[in-house]
């Protein structure tokens, strides 16, 4: 994997007062509800719509910059984040307004042209958006922002929760909308009928899985409609009949499973996944399976995932777990030591321990 994300380091965001990271191929973030496993994710939610310049309407839609820094304008100055994917980097400090939006106090792209020197760019001081994306695009083909914002892009959020009648992933999407899979799964059919074309093994791969989970499954209909704005639905088979079913005909965890399959076994994964708590709705069969298709993504990508699930925690190391707990005011993060449980993991799964609370991260 290139351009891994070694490090992070927020300061005033949501619950998060200060915190600095290492983050590995794998990381399991456990704790109790308001914790602020979510707010650590959602930083990359916020990430992603700043580099988009979307940056105004995301503050706004989500009650103003007083409610995005950590208590407040009052007690917390600015939001500042610096994202270590060496050999480049990533720094804003964001300075709340008296209308209660942002501005850059700067943005900073980084090189690391050896040990000891540190190329620096500022491409920013007072806008109101980002100006990372214009200037990689504008600027010469080797300027590091062009770097540092073809990285970026290339960390994706995924939320396969909503699976009601309104949900993307039920509904007609475009036959062209399949260069990756959507964070709600809405190009879903899409997505399949490109891959299925062009690589045919991965296709498999993904039927199969999902067979497991879903026995009666027999395949996906992948059909399309005519002309040039041609859109397609995710239609399947069962194996005992003739008949066409459609998204609507499987259950919220059958569905929301497949949405997973899809994700973890790609042929071209993001270079960083987050989920947050993908378990939700899956039988204990699928969330085993679940956790041994996120080993086998963490090799080929950087995965982050949020879990209130013992099942889905017991598939993996306690080098992988992250424990999450609200002490004093503030979300902490703590990553687990395997040396430090090696004799209470002669006894107990990890997830039994969790449950002990002898890991924290408990209410």
């Amino acid at each position: 994997m290139a351009h891994k994300l070694n490090k992070i380091l927020i300061e005033g965001f949501k619950s998060i007062k200060r915190l600095e990271i290492e983050i590995k191929d794998l990381n399991i973030m456990i704790g109790p509800n308001g914790a602020g496993k979510s707010n650590f994710i959602g930083l990359f939610k916020f990430l992603r719509e700043l580099i988009e310049t979307r940056l105004q309407v995301y503050t706004g839609v989500n009650g103003g910059a007083n409610k995005l820094l950590y208590y407040g304008s009052k007690t917390t100055p600015n939001l500042h984040v610096n994202l270590d994917f060496e050999p480049n980097y990533y720094e804003f400090s964001l300075l709340p307004t008296a209308n209660d939006s942002f501005l850059f106090e700067y943005e900073y792209c980084y090189f690391n042209t050896s040990a000891a020197t540190l190329y620096r760019e500022n491409i920013n001081n007072g806008g109101n958006e980002s100006r990372l994306e214009q200037i990689a695009k504008t600027a010469e083909y080797n300027n590091v922002p062009r770097y540092v914002y073809k990285v970026l892009k290339d960390w994706r959020l995924y939320h396969f929760h909503d699976t009601s009648a309104e949900a993307g992933v039920k509904k007609s999407s475009n036959t062209s909308d399949i260069y990756y899979l959507r964070g709600d799964a809405s190009n879903l059919a899409a997505f399949l009928a490109h891959m299925k074309l062009v690589d045919g093994k991965h296709y498999d791969r993904i039927v199969k899985t999902v067979q497991l989970i879903v026995p009666y499954f027999k395949d996906f209909v992948l059909r399309s409609g005519s002309g040039k704005s041609s859109t397609i639905m995710l239609e399947w088979q069962d194996k005992n009949s003739d008949m066409i079913f459609n998204a609507n005909d499987l259950s919220d965890g059958s569905l929301r499973f497949i949405c997973l399959a899809t994700l973890l076994q790609q042929p071209f994964l993001p270079n960083l996944i987050l989920l947050d708590e993908p378990e939700l709705g899956l039988h204990p069969a699928a969330i085993t399976l679940l956790g041994s298709l996120i080993r086998k993504a963490s090799a080929r990508s950087q995965v982050i995932i949020s879990t209130q699930s013992v099942s889905l925690v017991n598939e993996f190391s306690p080098d992988d777990i992250i424990v999450v707990e609200h002490k004093d005011s503030s979300s902490t993060f703590r990553r687990l030591n395997k040396i430090n449980l090696d004799s209470w993991l002669e006894k107990y799964t990890i997830g039994e321990l969790w449950q002990q609370n002898v890991l924290g991260g408990r209410p």
